[in-house]
């Protein structure tokens, strides 16, 4: 079974056609819910990540269903363990803090992947290993490398469910770096020169509770 990341790779080769110099190589657009229990605390983050076109297209090659052109969940199973699996190497390309101190996420939970309009999405949970109770919390998604783009859904692209009230939230979206990206060499970025690139495009949610 092909891991995500293999598959970036692979895809990439494939549908850059011969300009595989350029990154970003895969386009996510994504939503996240930042979950709270009845006493106010953090819990963990709820994600949905929808891959661009050319990339779904890849991912569900070979793949067998039974309507032509249509993948249920239950099809779509093998492949969604596969993507929590192999995303566990890169943290989950989310990274938070409470009140300035690195915090943890367990293993995802409550995870599934959904094709709709030739598209793939990919929903998982990701619980906190200790629930907090921040003054602020400080949540980014990003790929380090910048192989993967990260864009914010337009529209509501953050949810706070059961904060508490007076909590304000903020999302500071990222400049394209696709650009500065493309004026790279490959190599420069599998040398590692440039293996946090991606952290000045990070999307950066800010939620300030009294």
């Amino acid at each position: 079974m092909r891991a995500l990341l293999g598959w970036l790779f692979a895809a990439a080769m494939m549908l850059a056609s011969g300009s595989a110099s350029a990154h970003p190589h895969v386009w996510i657009t994504a939503t996240s819910e930042l979950l709270y229990a009845g006493d106010g605390s953090i819990t963990g983050v709820r994600h949905a990540w929808t891959f661009d076109d050319m990339f779904s297209a890849y991912a569900v090659q070979g793949l067998e269903a039974k309507k032509k052109g249509a993948y249920t969940r239950e099809e779509l199973a093998p492949l969604a363990q596969t993507n929590v699996e192999s995303l566990r190497e890169y943290a989950f390309f989310t990274f938070a803090r409470a009140d300035g101190k690195k915090e943890r996420f367990q293993e995802p939970v409550d995870y599934f992947l959904d094709y709709k309009d030739s598209v793939l999405t990919l929903h998982f949970t990701l619980p906190l290993k200790n629930p907090v109770k921040p003054r602020q919390l400080v949540l980014e998604v990003f790929d380090r490398s910048y192989f993967i783009d990260f864009q914010m859904a337009k529209d509501n692209p953050v949810k706070l469910v059961g904060a508490p009230a007076g909590c304000q939230m903020k999302l500071d979206r990222p400049s394209d770096g696709s650009a500065t990206a493309q004026k790279l060499n490959e190599q420069t970025f599998l040398n590692g020169e440039n293996s946090n690139f991606g952290m000045m495009f990070a999307n950066k949610i800010t939620v300030d509770c009294p």
